[in-house]
């Protein structure tokens, strides 16, 4: 037991409790009387008895009222009364007793002004080594709020991350240098002070530096951008050199920063006055990593999803040496990912990861974890034993488009226009160069979409062709086209389609050179500024000629591919008519049942 913690509780209570006897605790006051005033009561016989103690008076007249009053020096109260012109037989009428005044009086004067003082002041004292202490850091501003793990139990390693092997063999170097840096030293190799881990939200940076902790088994101290920056001024850099300090003392070892562009944005960019305190903190990162100082076995391993906004000196060799890349994981390490969120999860027979893995495009690994969970709580609702291929598919939708609004009620006419809108765009898709197959068409709401035509790539694309940007835009232009064909009047149900089409052709115009008439330059310069990181407008590089020009081909770009939708979809009017009756009876038709419709 901590008999001095026992100590100070029972301190601290023993305080509240004089304080509250303080407040509570009523206070019997009397009244204090003139002694002419006493005088004239005892001339009138309503004074019963007098106690004197030393020169204070207790007066208790004839009903039990007390009074209070106060003698002069040396004198007695009788005399007093004689002087005053009280009849001597009046006098011997009333009980005079004298108190004899007790000697600890003084002492309980004394001790009732000095033990609160003394108590408070241990109380303080209580709270002043309680703010020092590992506990509770309130003075402590400039110490490192960095958590520290030892490596000797590693909670991830290398096993548990997928989807991104280039970036893992970067960092099994890492942890070779630090499990064996003489092999390296003894061929002159130098080791790399940091190594920057850059990639889209997701894909696994924070996830990589808990293995690299795991894998290397040597100290791993945690902490991100954002804590280093606090309302006090000197406080960052502080506890960077606090971080450094206690990272030298524990050499070998590893610093791993989240979110380093939180403190290390561009010096000189800053907004208001709160920005000295981010670049001095930025500076100190600086020097701790390369100064006079560095000969120590320490590597920095930072995360950043911003890295063109991150200072130049930050980035050269000498501070972060290496910079490792995450990109979105391709169809084999989406399956791979798959496999490794599965792992111990009872799974039906029917389950292909490699069907799940096609259907997720641009998904990275946050998003495969989160599918697998929403796939669990699914089967799990539905009171399954195990996890099914249709699950999994239900989460897919979910994840993608929000869960499915059975509520929202759509009469019959409405159901009808939806239906025709996502017959258009399948039937274009299919008959259409270069689009990805059909994988499953709905009417039911989800989300925010009304009805939805979900495609499933044979492969994914990293370079992408004019062809193809041509048969996006007339896909999404066939179910304005669909609508025009069958109602007398279109509806404004494909605003979001006719939007996605327009910035399409716009980019093939202007970012990437696929217009004949304007040839292969690019128009308009984004401008952004670095400190908040994002684009607040397109500087104009171009003269309004070229602007009309630009709206010409792209209005022609869309309008070709309207007419090509709608010239398709009138020699398919039997398939269209076809599908939007199966949509309006079944109001979901899967791929098998979409690709009779053309057998």
């Amino acid at each position: 037991m901590n008999w001095s913690r026992v100590f100070y509780l029972t301190l601290a209570f023993t305080i509240g409790a004089l304080l509250l006897a303080q407040l509570f605790v009523e206070n019997e006051e009397t009244e204090s009387i003139s002694l002419t005033k006493l005088a004239e009561n005892v001339q009138k016989g309503q004074v019963e008895e007098i106690k004197v103690q030393e020169n204070d008076l207790e007066i208790i007249l004839k009903g039990d009222l007390k009074f209070e009053s106060r003698k002069e020096e040396n004198i007695g109260i009788g005399k007093t009364l004689l002087n005053l012109g009280v009849p001597e037989s009046n006098i011997k009428q009333i009980r005079i007793t004298v108190l004899k005044p007790s000697r600890w009086s003084s002492w309980v004067a004394i001790l009732g002004t000095v033990i609160p003082l003394v108590l408070i002041g241990l109380f303080f004292l209580f709270i002043l080594r309680q703010a020092q202490g590992a506990g509770n850091q309130a003075l402590g501003f400039g110490k490192s709020k960095a958590r520290m793990f030892t490596g000797d139990k590693p909670t991830v390693t290398f096993d548990d991350v997928a989807g991104v092997v280039e970036a893992k063999e970067e960092l099994k170097e890492v942890v070779e240098f630090l499990r064996e840096p003489e092999k390296f030293i003894s061929l002159g190799a130098r080791i790399p002070k940091g190594v920057l881990m850059v990639g889209v939200p997701g894909c696994g940076k924070t996830l990589l530096a808990k293995a690299v902790s795991g894998e290397a088994g040597v100290p791993f101290f945690s902490i991100s951008g954002s804590e280093f920056v606090e309302m006090f001024v000197g406080v960052g850099a502080s506890r960077v050199r606090d971080l450094f300090d206690q990272a030298h003392r524990n050499s070998p070892c590893i610093i791993f920063v989240d979110e380093i562009d939180a403190v290390g944005r561009h010096r000189g960019a800053g907004l208001g006055g709160s920005h000295d305190e981010r670049e001095q903190t930025l500076n100190q990162i600086l020097v701790e990593m390369d100064g006079f100082d560095t000969d120590t076995n320490v590597i920095v391993i930072a995360a950043t999803n911003r890295p063109d906004i991150l200072d130049p000196a930050l980035l050269r060799p000498g501070r972060f040496d290496r910079r490792v890349v995450l990109d979105m994981p391709d169809k084999k390490g989406r399956e791979e990912i798959l496999k490794v969120h599965v792992r111990g999860k009872p799974l039906s027979s029917d389950i292909d990861l490699k069907i799940i893995a096609k259907i997720t495009v641009g998904f990275v690994g946050a998003d495969l974890e989160n599918l697998v969970n929403e796939a669990s709580i699914l089967a799990a609702r539905n009171n399954q034993k195990q996890i099914t291929q249709e699950n999994f598919q239900d989460s897919i939708e979910k994840v993608l488009l929000g869960p499915t609004r059975h509520s929202k009620i759509i009469n019959e006419k409405e159901r009808k226009v939806i239906a025709y809108r996502e017959a258009g765009q399948a039937i274009i898709s299919k008959l259409t160069p270069e689009s990805d197959p059909v994988h499953k068409i709905s009417i039911l709401p989800r989300g925010r979409e009304i009805g939805t035509t979900i495609h499933l790539p044979d492969d994914d694309r990293t370079l992408v062709s004019k062809t193809f940007f041509k048969t996006q835009i007339t896909v999404l232009m066939g179910g304005r086209a669909a609508e025009e064909i069958v109602f007398p009047c279109v509806t404004n149900s494909t605003r979001g389609d006719l939007e996605r089409a327009t910035r399409l052709a716009r980019n093939m115009v202007t970012q990437y050179g696929m217009s004949k008439l304007l040839g292969p330059l690019m128009y308009g310069q984004k401008e952004q500024m670095v400190f908040l990181g994002k684009e607040i407008g397109e500087h104009r590089n171009y003269s309004e000629d070229v602007a009309r020009v630009i709206d010409l081909e792209v209005r022609r770009i869309v309008v070709d591919a309207y007419n090509l939708a709608k010239q398709t979809l009138i020699e398919n009017r039997d398939k269209l008519d076809s599908l939007a009756e199966k949509l309006m009876k079944h109001e979901t038709v899967d791929a098998q049942m979409f690709n009779s419709l053309f057998a």
